[in-house]
């Protein structure tokens, strides 16, 4: 898709988005966003030739070699320690409601896995930000050391309040300062195979989400939940570790003008419904995913199956992940979004129905591919909806808001299993939620084609 595919209105008011490419055309002359302007640093006096904006056309992004995959590397072992330990958050949830904190309500548990998966993207306002103006190894660095230490606390906790600030708001703020400019630091190196990049980026987190909840559930039984979770600990010091090593930004430093919010976005339509689209699908998406251990006991499922049923999910969701990175570079990154997306619509609602071991596996693992499928690319069109010198910015205010679905999602499905002792209008409530989210997509896709249902976005 190129310029020409906008109204000549979007031409003058926003820069086209070309997602196909991973870029966007700027069609006004500015020194700072056309790689083939000729500017010279000295011909400014107020932006100092060390913090200039760099001038990146499509041919010198690596696309590849040892240091790029390094760097996709390092990207993956953040996603382990990440969201890996989010995606594991059933398997906490139903050992805190069976053994820690036995006998609260499950809305009020489910609190500390919104809390923690929440952060994940709020942090990234601020720290998407810092990363633009050249802020990466210091609070990279820190914000590694504080989740593994809080990992080794959670060990030692006793009550709701020591869980919720250990695992909720510590792990999930440090996450968030580590996740955010990892998956700038992607643009960097990355342009023509962004999609795959990304993919086998995300692909950690699945990885992750499948090792914790089976190694929990056999290292519990066998030497405890601290020696669990110190165990735990060790593992993500050599994954962060890793990270902090191979981890390393490609451009320069910029000076961006504005605020943490950069409000003209939403003059953006299409930006403007992504936006809304992911917070509608965050409120439902991961409801099968956090409440399954609890609801399959009732629905027939092997009892020695059980703590299994999330690494299953986790387990498609890596395939689901790099499937979509290569389907994405193929045919473009929404359009393999939106399809992807609606099927988890379509598995959620099936979910309390589904009855038997068999059929409850088959069920998450297909549902953990498509839910897979919208994580990996989820970032992707944000990064192609500006110039490329603001987008910590822009994915900073992006996770931000879809930041509200992830807290608020996961505790209302519990109050509404809680107040009706059953899945069924849990399922009703989060299907309902991910395919209204679809609709907002597909309405940003249609805008961003100017009016059309055909191309490559």
């Amino acid at each position: 898709m190129s310029a020409e595919s906008l109204p000549d209105a979007d031409k003058t008011a926003a820069p086209s988005i070309d997602l196909e490419k991973g870029g966007c055309d700027e069609k006004h002359e500015s020194p700072h966003r056309h790689p083939n302007h000729d500017f010279r640093p000295e011909e400014r006096d107020d932006i100092p030739a060390a913090v200039e904006p760099p001038h990146v056309a499509v041919e010198d992004y690596p696309d590849g070699g040892l240091t790029a995959w390094l760097v996709v590397a390092g990207g993956t072992c953040m996603c382990f320690s990440t969201f890996g330990i989010v995606n594991s958050w059933g398997t906490f949830q139903a050992y805190h409601e069976d053994v820690l904190l036995a006998g609260m309500p499950s809305s009020t548990i489910a609190w500390i896995g919104s809390v923690q998966s929440s952060l994940v993207f709020i942090p990234g306002l601020v720290f998407g930000r810092l990363f633009d103006i050249g802020y990466f190894r210091i609070p990279f660095l820190i914000a590694s050391s504080v989740l593994i230490m809080c990992t080794f606390l959670v060990a030692e906790c006793t009550q709701y309040w020591h869980f919720m600030l250990c695992q909720g708001f510590t792990i999930g703020l440090c996450s968030g300062v580590l996740f955010g400019p990892t998956m700038a630091i992607i643009g960097h190196w990355f342009k023509r195979r962004r999609s795959i990049a990304l993919g086998i980026v995300a692909i950690g987190s699945s990885v992750g989400g499948t090792v914790i909840p089976i190694a929990f559930g056999r290292l519990v039984n066998e030497v405890g939940f601290k020696w669990t979770m110190r165990i735990l600990g060790f593992i993500l010091t050599f994954t962060l570790g890793t990270a902090n090593l191979t981890l390393k930004r490609r451009l320069p430093p910029v000076k961006v003008h504005g605020g943490l919010f950069n409000f003209a976005q939403f003059k953006n339509v299409a930006f403007t419904l992504y936006t809304i689209g992911g917070l509608a699908i965050f409120l439902g998406l991961y409801t099968p995913m956090i409440y399954v251990q609890a609801s399959a006991p009732g629905q027939g499922v092997d009892s020695k199956i059980v703590p299994y049923l999330v690494a299953l999910g986790n387990a498609g969701s890596a395939v689901g992940r790099l499937v979509a990175g290569i389907l994405g570079d193929r045919f473009g990154i929404m359009n393999v979004i939106m399809p992807s997306t609606a099927l988890v619509a379509v598995f959620i609602y099936m979910w309390p129905f589904i009855y038997g071991t068999s059929p409850i596996i088959a069920m998450m693992v297909l549902y953990g591919a498509s839910c897979g499928a919208f994580a990996a690319l989820l970032a992707g069109p944000m990064m192609a909806m500006g110039p490329t010198e603001d987008v910590g910015r822009r994915t900073g205010m992006y996770y931000t808001i879809i930041a509200m679905g992830m807290l608020a999602g996961p505790p209302i499905s519990g109050a509404i299993h809680d107040a009706t002792k059953s899945y069924v209008p849990a399922a009703i409530y989060a299907g309902t939620a991910v395919l209204a989210g679809v609709g907002c997509l597909t309405a940003s896709r249609w805008f961003v084609l100017g009016g059309n249902f055909r191309g490559k976005v």
